[in-house]
């Protein structure tokens, strides 16, 4: 049941995203800035929580919980650090998936053949 719910949620986040593209003269780039802000706002509003805890990796791995776990860090920081939290603490939060993403994109530029147009 875990599968249908994350798989839903995600679905719904991804259909909404496509359907502003089709429908709006948003780009792709600013519709993903946009859900990030969109992710932070829902956190700081309190309804992101528990989305994340229906919808477990349905509602984590789109870029609306990539906002979530930027805000989440800072709060953390800013409450140990103080207001150097708010320059840390996004970062140090979400610096295992940004090495990730640079790891995998090394890799597949290594192993891809780009094609010249």
């Amino acid at each position: 049941m875990d599968y249908i719910k994350a798989f839903i949620v995600g679905g719904i986040i991804c259909v909404i995203g496509q359907v502003v593209i089709d429908k709006t003269r948003l780009t792709p780039a600013r519709l993903l800035t946009g859900y990030v802000v969109l992710g932070v706002f829902l956190s700081l509003i309190g309804v992101y929580k528990p989305l994340e805890k229906f919808a477990g990796a349905g509602a984590t791995v789109p870029l609306l919980g990539f906002g979530h776990a930027l805000y989440q860090g800072v709060i953390k920081a800013v409450e140990k650090d103080g207001f150097i939290g708010v320059l840390t603490g996004g970062l140090s939060a979400t610096a295992a998936g940004i090495a990730a993403v640079i790891v995998f994109a090394i890799i597949a530029a290594l192993v891809s053949k780009p094609k010249i147009k």
